[in-house]
């Protein structure tokens, strides 16, 4: 979750090394998803925005696509949605791109989607009510939000020593959970479920946790069948050439699994909250 990402984001597109930090967070998102799709029977689902503050742009519903889901993406950068395309291409997984300049109109039809999603996205749109009432307008079951963990020790971090602003960048006001959850009650949702997630054993930094644990004299810690010319990248699994990635990663997983949810809001990274239809909930 590093500002520098809205100026180097061309470069995760020649340079796929997202390092151990986002390839871990992009595991425990697909096992999030997956049991999201299978209690909800979701079939068909939109990522809107889809561009945050994780390495590659355009790939966090990659993995809904390999397990059958209708999967449609959406962006206000007509640029990279060029990449992004070329990148499900090379891995022959079909997808619905759409372009949308402010998030306020999106580009298809009521009721279209079993599930609307966005990861660490919501901060980039401006106008956060017309929005919502979109999400609201095209989602038939469930909308998810993840946004980062406000009260962990990297955003804090960071939102203190960036170069940038964030304020220049981003609305931190929009992943206040005070914020859109008042906007979600109001379009008729209602909170299902919320939960901290990817909870890795080191904290949410902006700089590659392989430089990170090195400096730490705990460079064992790191994936030892990563490519070092090319490093660490969940796209070598979605291409079908790293079968065993998912299990590789998930070896630094005790925290996910045994930190106790008070300890959590303190070192995880994201924070999710789903909704559903009021009237589905009674």
């Amino acid at each position: 979750m590093a500002i520098p990402i809205i100026d180097d984001w061309k470069n995760y597109f020649q340079n796929e090394n997202e390092g151990l930090g986002s390839s871990y967070e992009r595991v425990i998102l697909n096992q999030h998803l997956t049991r999201i799709c299978q209690e909800h029977d979701v079939k068909t689902v939109l990522e809107a925005p889809i561009f945050g503050f994780t390495g590659i742009s355009g790939i966090n519903s990659m993995n809904m696509a390999q397990e059958g889901k209708e999967i449609t993406l959406t962006d206000d950068n007509s640029e990279r949605l060029v990449m992004i395309e070329k990148l499900w291409k090379e891995c022959k997984l079909p997808v619905n791109l759409k372009y949308s300049e402010n998030f306020t109109s999106l580009p298809v039809n009521d009721y279209e989607f079993d599930m609307s999603w966005n990861f660490s996205a919501l901060w980039f749109v401006k106008d956060i009510e017309s929005f919502l009432a979109e999400l609201d307008r095209v989602s038939k079951k469930i909308i998810l939000i993840i946004v980062p963990n406000r009260t962990g020790p990297g955003f804090l971090m960071q939102k203190i020593m960036s170069k940038k602003t964030y304020k220049e960048v981003v609305d931190t006001d929009s992943i206040k959970y005070s914020c859109f959850s008042r906007i979600m009650s109001n379009l008729g949702w209602k909170l299902a479920e919320e939960r901290l997630i990817d909870c890795p054993p080191w904290p949410d930094i902006g700089m590659k946790k392989e430089h990170f644990l090195k400096k730490l004299y705990l460079g064992f810690l790191l994936d030892k069948d990563a490519d070092e010319t090319k490093g660490t990248s969940i796209m070598s699994f979605y291409r079908g050439r790293d079968e065993n990635f998912t299990q590789r990663m998930l070896k630094y997983n005790g925290l996910e699994r045994k930190l106790p949810e008070i300890l959590k809001r303190f070192w995880a990274h994201h924070h999710y909250y789903l909704y559903i239809r009021k009237t589905e909930s009674s």
